[in-house]
């Protein structure tokens, strides 16, 4: 059936009204939000010069073809800041309400993109700034408002936390296009898109792209339209050779027999990525952006794909570390070797713990864990578990892991003499860039520059962040111990 439609499509050369109603957009990414590593999106975003066929662009302009009256775009009026926007008060996250005062959002944003967060303790810090219901910055002139709230939305992202993205970008309202794109990416990785595509075939001029477009048409059931739609976006140039194929083998179950193997795309989109699952062709996503690890989480999955992609997001902090450990327990690992040596690691742990003596069961745990740079993930999950005192290689385990997570232990923690520093004064003003530099200072502590991390850390105490700053300070201390060879 589908096949007949697609071919009634391109005989007749109709157009459709869906056509009418999408914006056009020179991006086949849907929303820039998603990159994966040294990559730049080159996604077209307001404020650059427009690109051909978008009004105010350069060249000839066009020119109507037929009488029908134009399409209507629907603005709402009086919308909120959304730089404003957040899902914590500054109270509960620890943090001054007024922390961005003083700088630009340009600025800002700039740094929320590019600050490193390796650190479990600073990546905690940098979800709860990027979380946190803050005074946006006084409004600059020419510019427009939301920069500093895509780029929080955005940062979240680009580390894996789609959870918090999408209530982050919720809490602002999805009736902005920058800010839908991002949601229907999100629902995209998360097997979501029927939400939507409704949401987004009810609100006219919301649509990502054409591409978006005929997707949702052809999810909702209009194989017509969405055939037809595809054909007037080819005949127009809104869609790359790439991406018409992709679309075709889509809507037209004559290529399901046909055996032919589509490329991936050098960029990878959440929509490209879903449609090759459609067609029968899923893709791997341990190459492609971590935020892509969501779509494997889904129980249709097998367990040892959930288990890596759990572990890939565990790593990140983009995920609770209660998630991986209820997945460890789900099964019996099948097999030995990676992932599986992990699981089997976890379920002799779980029993030892329910037991009441973990001792038997910890340092095999901690080693395999370790071997796969994951010793901070294993406190994460377990450390709340094991007992303070007692004598022997588990108990110094156990003692470290606790004091990891920063958690009380009879043993004083012995801080790296290289992290001290002198105190230096509060900043009376642009303390959000102070705080994020105070990170990036810290962040070089990894890579062994004791004298740099300890003036980040001295920074964050003047900020009133001395937990934080002890979190961080214990972290870097510890590291020869959670990096060691077993």
């Amino acid at each position: 059936m589908k096949s007949r439609l697609l071919f009634l499509a391109l005989a007749l050369g109709l157009s459709a009204p869906a056509l009418a109603e999408q914006p056009l957009s020179a991006s086949d990414w849907l929303s820039g939000s998603v990159r994966g590593p040294d990559r730049e999106s080159s996604a077209w975003r307001p404020g650059d010069t427009p690109p051909p066929g978008l009004p105010g662009a350069p060249g000839p302009k066009p020119v109507a073809t037929t009488g029908e009256v134009g399409s209507v775009q629907v603005t709402r009026l009086g919308n909120d800041n959304p730089d404003a926007a957040g899902l914590v008060t500054p109270r509960k996250a620890g943090l001054p309400p007024t922390l961005w005062q003083g700088s630009s959002s340009a600025a800002l944003a700039a740094l929320i993109l590019r600050t490193p967060a390796r650190l479990p303790a600073m990546n905690a810090l940098l979800d709860r700034v990027l979380v946190t219901q803050l005074v946006p910055p006084p409004a600059e002139p020419g510019a427009s408002q939301g920069t500093l709230f895509l780029a929080r939305a955005d940062r979240l992202l680009d580390g894996g936390a789609v959870d918090r993205a999408q209530a982050l970008l919720t809490a602002a309202g999805p009736s902005n296009p920058e800010i839908f794109r991002r949601l229907f990416d999100i629902a995209l990785l998360k097997g979501d898109e029927a939400r939507a595509c409704e949401i987004m075939n009810n609100t006219p001029g919301i649509a990502p792209s054409f591409a978006a477009r005929i997707f949702c048409l052809a999810q909702t059931g209009d194989w017509a339209a969405a055939a037809i739609s595809l054909h007037g976006a080819e005949i127009l140039g809104l869609l790359d050779d790439r991406q018409a194929v992709l679309l075709t083998h889509f809507l037209d179950d004559a290529y399901v027999d046909g055996g032919q193997m589509l490329p991936p795309s050098d960029r990878m989109t959440p929509l490209d990525f879903r449609i090759h699952e459609a067609i029968g062709q899923p893709l791997p996503t341990s190459s492609l952006p971590i935020a892509f690890a969501h779509s494997d989480l889904r129980p249709m999955n097998g367990w040892k794909a959930r288990l890596e992609a759990a572990e890939r997001l565990a790593r990140a902090g983009a995920i609770p570390p209660a998630t991986l450990r209820a997945l460890y327990s789900e099964q019996k690992p099948a097999a030995s070797g990676g992932v599986w040596e992990r699981a089997g690691a976890m379920r002799t742990l779980e029993a030892a713990l329910a037991g009441g003596d973990p001792s038997p069961a910890l340092p095999q745990a901690f080693d395999e864990f370790r071997k796969a740079g994951m010793a901070d993930v294993l406190a994460a999950m377990i450390a709340a578990d094991l007992p303070e005192g007692g004598e022997g290689p588990s108990a110094e385990i156990a003692t470290r892991l606790r004091q990891w997570q920063g958690l009380p232990t009879p043993v004083p923690l012995v801080l790296d003499p290289a992290l001290k520093s002198e105190p230096v004064p509060a900043p009376a003003t642009q303390q959000g860039e102070a705080l994020l530099n105070a990170m990036a200072d810290i962040d070089a502590g990894l890579d062994g520059d004791g004298p740099r991390a300890g003036r980040g850390l001295a920074t964050l105490r003047a900020l009133g962040l001395t937990a934080e700053a002890d979190g961080a300070a214990a972290q870097l201390s510890l590291l020869p111990v959670m990096r060691a060879d077993p």
